[in-house]
């Protein structure tokens, strides 16, 4: 992909903005190693660094001007459709390069705004209009790539990442309803971002920025009515591979070295298959875990690589490994974000990144098909089976039951307790719970200062508010918007993005998500299966091993590691008492109870909110002292 930033100064002092632009592009180098290029007009400076991958060219570079030098555009992203587009257009404008650039700028002179409808694809970008001096920031429809915004009474400042936008000097005043989100969630869902006056750009939605002020408008929205399709199952399912394939086809165009992730699942194993067609020899990639056997699935992807007759590279992982790779992490995540497993998504993408520069990936399809065991506990919650009745009148011994993903039985225990404490709530609040991993009031114990809970509360309905009915498609949406835009996109964004990997994300092609939520339930999941139609659409296409197993997560040795190599980290440094007090921001007590829970017999799963500490600690030193 790339990295874009830009500013539109309100008070026609731009030249007072026009060096701090080079500032922040230096930030955003490994987003786009090959090239890099700013432009100023009267009070606007874009600027933009480029990972080459389609027309690598010069004259492809950006920013990026119409021929008649009135319009100029930044991109970040691909857009997969742009041959398509260019036919239509071609009798009209003369191309200059066969880039994907080219054509959504003519494509926004032709059809204005309406444009962004018509782009299958991921992006970020700017459109600037010299003669009207208006500017258009948009975003995809999905969020795979970000666009972050600081607005104040003089400038709207935009980048793809949060650390160019705090090289402009900007002032960083703590949200702190965004940090009580933070510690409950592990991220801070859009809009929302760590600081005041600094917004996301949300999904499927476009600024237009003049004189006059910001205009906000949304072109998209997933089309969930719950009037769903009354398709035959058998079609849906041909229906779904065809989709799919074309979705994949599209995505293969490259002009550079292109590959897949795959971990050994459905999801990535499916993407391979149909990569595999398009292509004399696909590279796939994928991580084992030397020290965790149970996590290791790599014996699962050498199969499909096998099958799909794949140039496969497998990465075996030692914990050592993870450890050394744990500072790549902190230091480039610019926005506290706890979610452990991008360790081991970096450590993927930079062996990735050295045979390819774009890898498609099976993101997505658990959030809009119903792939996590999350989806099945709401099931059976809202079933309100006879074994979900008979659990809730366990949850006192399960309360007082030892609870830890570090067994196999306390593991259990753990999942029993939050399966009961969830089945007695309403659909909603028993989806924040499960999708939390500090409670309400214990986050807001953390924190020393006080919490607006009337805004706060209203954001958490916000977040829920299309949980209706029992229907599992009512918990996808929410996923789609909450989880999978905030949590797994951003993840994968950042984490491809610090080792210039372009990841493209083949489940997510809009018509395949319009496709899926006109599904009714039954059709992803039923009491014995998740991810019903994908795995019964590609049963006959891949491996039989691949079904009927147990899917097993990855969890970074966190526990072990506080308890030795991240000690003095803790103690002496960033959960220091002595530091504590002079920070002001945590409750001195609420951070000792964490640390004697951390080293008692009995942790639990504070290694989780310790990591949150740790990561926001690690953030504020670098970004706020």
């Amino acid at each position: 992909m790339c990295g874009i930033t830009g500013i539109y100064s309100f008070t026609n002092d731009g030249n007072l903005f026009h060096q701090k632009i080079e500032f922040a592009l230096k930030t955003l180098k490994l987003r786009g190693p090959n090239s890099e290029g700013v432009f100023h007009h009267e009070s606007v400076s874009l600027a933009h660094t480029r990972l080459s991958v389609i027309d690598t060219s010069e004259q492809a570079n950006q920013p990026f001007f119409s021929s008649d030098n009135n319009y100029v555009i930044v991109f970040n992203g691909e857009f997969f459709n742009y041959k398509q587009e260019r036919e239509k257009l071609k009798h009209k404008y003369n191309f200059s390069t066969n880039s994907d650039t080219e054509v959504l700028l003519y494509m926004y002179i032709e059809y204005g705004k309406s444009f962004l409808s018509k782009i299958n694809g991921c992006f970020s970008l700017a459109i600037y209009n010299k003669q009207t001096t208006e500017l258009l920031l948009a975003r995809d429809r999905f969020g795979i790539k970000p666009l972050i915004v600081y607005s104040d009474q003089e400038k709207l400042i935009f980048a793809s990442e949060m650390k160019a936008i705090m090289t402009y000097d900007i002032k960083k005043e703590i949200d702190y309803n965004s940090l009580l989100m933070y510690f409950q969630l592990n991220y801070i869902p859009a809009p929302n971002s760590i600081f005041k006056n600094t917004f996301k750009l949300t999904p499927g939605t476009f600024l237009l920025i003049s004189k006059n002020g910001v205009k906000k408008e949304t072109y998209y929205k997933i089309p969930y009515t719950r009037n769903y399709n009354n398709l035959n199952y058998e079609i849906a399912k041909k229906q779904l591979v065809t989709l799919l394939n074309n979705s994949v086809e599209q995505r293969m165009v490259a002009d550079v070295a292109l590959g897949t992730f795959l971990s050994g699942g459905i999801d990535s194993s499916i993407i391979t298959g149909l990569a595999s067609q398009k292509t004399n020899k696909l590279n796939s990639f994928s991580i084992g875990y030397t020290n965790e056997p149970f996590y290791d699935e790599t014996k699962y992807a050498l199969l499909v690589a096998k099958k799909f007759n794949t140039e496969h590279s497998v990465f075996k992982l030692t914990n050592t490994e993870l450890y050394e790779n744990l500072f790549n992490v902190l230091n480039y995540i610019d926005e506290p974000f706890a979610d452990s497993s991008a360790i081991p998504i970096y450590i993927l993408s930079n062996y990735t990144k050295q045979k390819v520069t774009v890898a498609l990936s099976g993101d997505g399809a658990d959030e809009i098909f119903s792939g996590y065991n999350k989806h099945l506990a709401h099931y059976k919650a809202s079933a309100n089976l006879f074994s979900t009745q008979f659990l809730k009148f366990t949850y006192p011994l399960t309360n007082l039951l030892p609870k830890s993903r570090n067994s196999k039985i306390t593991n259990i225990v753990r999942q029993a307790n939050k399966f009961t404490k969830g089945a007695k709530l309403n659909n909603a609040d028993r989806y924040w719970l499960w999708a939390s991993f500090f409670s309400e009031n214990d986050a807001i114990n953390l924190l020393n200062h006080k919490i607006d809970l009337k805004s706060y509360n209203a954001l958490k309905s916000e977040i829920t508010e299309e949980i209706k009915s029992n229907s599992i498609n009512d918990i996808l949406f929410t996923d789609v918007n909450l989880v999978l835009q905030n949590d797994m996109l951003a993840k994968v964004d950042l984490m491809s993005m610090a080792n210039s990997l372009e990841v493209r994300v083949p489940f997510l092609d809009h018509s395949i998500v319009d496709f899926a939520f006109s599904l009714p339930q039954d059709y992803k999941i039923n009491g014995n299966i998740k991810k019903r139609i994908v795995q019964d659409a590609f049963r006959n296409f891949l491996p039989n091993e691949l079904y009927n197993r147990p899917k097993h997560g990855f969890e970074v040795p966190l526990l072990k590691w506080f308890k030795t190599d991240l000690f003095s980290l803790i103690n002496n440094d960033l959960l220091n008492d002595e530091f504590i007090l002079q920070q002001q921001i945590f409750n001195p007590q609420a951070i000792k109870l964490l640390k004697n829970k951390l080293f008692s017999i009995n942790p639990g799963d504070v290694h989780t909110q310790i990591w949150a500490l740790i990561v926001f600690q690690y953030w504020w030193k670098k970004y706020m002292q």
